[in-house]
């Protein structure tokens, strides 16, 4: 499965073990933002291990430099929200062009 052609019902239908065989990173993030789970191709591109990243706050915790209008907001307030976003991460790593959805 690849990032460009996986619909987000496939997403939210894998296991977190499914999740770890997928050849991009994904995060799957409860309603208020907490981090529940944090897949194996991920936890190697961040370098943050999934002991780490696991039942804490994306936004604030994780990756505060989407603590902003463009991502966290609209998270928390869109009531169905599958969208595609360029954006560039900012912390612990040199500035890293990324696609969120």
């Amino acid at each position: 499965m690849l990032f460009d052609d996986v619909r987000l019902a496939q997403l939210e239908a894998l296991s977190a073990e499914e999740l770890d065989e997928l050849l991009f990173g994904s995060i799957r993030l409860s309603r208020d933002g907490t981090v529940v789970c944090y897949n194996t191709f991920e936890s190697r591109l961040s370098g943050l291990s999934k002991d780490r990243a696991l039942a804490r706050n994306f936004f604030s915790v994780i990756a505060p430099c989407t603590n902003n209008y463009l991502i966290s907001e609209r998270f928390m307030t869109e009531p169905e929200l599958d969208a595609r976003l360029d954006y560039v991460f900012t912390r612990r790593m040199k500035p890293t062009p990324v696609t969120l959805r």
